[in-house]
């Protein structure tokens, strides 16, 4: 069994047959979903949906692209949900320097605040990062006192950086993009990265794999890119999806 630790559910694009899919998750494989938020709205989204189904489990948290809309009532909204017992992250949180939907520095702010709320509360962090490694793995240094721990969703930086967060205490996540012919740096990456520090989500509804690139995402669609990291690192399927899936609960902490 596997587990997709990192799945909008949430997402209109589910709107039509949500709970179909969530229904034929067993009989696909996948063990858990790990949902996070992407801003308030969908934080609540993510904590209903963990409430109402056994193998769902929420992160809450604003996106980088939403940090412009962010304020201190929102934080202690936030504050309230992860005390929750389904919600097992702050996330996803971090820095987007592709888009710039939100000012930089407002990002940051955010992205410190929030950083500061997993600690207090005690929960792991889910960080999306995307042009922004260099300030991404600088706050989290900073903010490194012993007690942050969680992983780099989606993956996407060089082998050098992953090593560089592993040292901090973080996993390393691989989606679809590891299955993309042309991905060579995700699967170096695959190869490189320790297997006690390897998470495998879908990112669902985006960032399909092959053979459904392009295609909407959804979470049974991670046993491709279990398949694909298998065979990059010389392991079988069953030894990959043992040991990402021992990993994902040992960092949201789900027995």
């Amino acid at each position: 069994m596997l587990i997709d630790s990192h799945a909008h559910l949430d997402d209109e694009k589910f709107d039509e047959d949500r709970e179909q899919v969530i229904e034929s998750l067993k009989k696909s494989g996948i063990d858990l979903i790990i949902n996070p938020g992407s801003d308030l709205n969908t934080s609540i989204k993510a904590v209903s949906l963990a409430q109402k189904h056994e193998n769902i489990y929420a992160a809450v948290g604003v996106h980088p692209h939403s940090a412009a809309e962010m304020d201190y009532s929102t934080l202690d909204i936030l504050k309230s949900f992860a005390r929750r017992d389904k919600v097992v992250a702050i996330g996803e949180i971090g820095l987007d320097y592709y888009y710039d939907n939100s000012p930089r520095d407002i990002q940051r702010k955010w992205f410190r605040e929030q950083l500061n709320l997993a600690k207090e509360v005690g929960l792991p962090v889910i960080i999306h990062s995307r042009d922004a490694a260099g300030d991404t793995f600088q706050i989290l240094k900073e903010a490194q006192d012993g007690r942050l721990i969680g992983v780099m969703h989606c993956y996407s930086s060089s082998v050098e950086m992953a090593l560089e967060y592993i040292k901090l205490g973080f996993y390393i996540s691989l989606a679809g993009p590891v299955t993309f012919k042309k991905s060579k740096t995700s699967k170096e990456v695959a190869k490189v990265v320790p297997l006690d520090r390897l998470l495998i989500e879908t990112d669902s509804p985006y960032m399909a794999p092959e053979p459904y690139r392009g295609r909407r995402n959804e979470p049974k669609y991670v046993k491709y890119v279990a398949e694909t990291i298998a065979e990059l690192r010389g392991i079988s399927f069953e030894e990959l999806a043992e040991k990402t899936s021992e990993n994902a609960k040992k960092l949201f902490r789900i027995k």
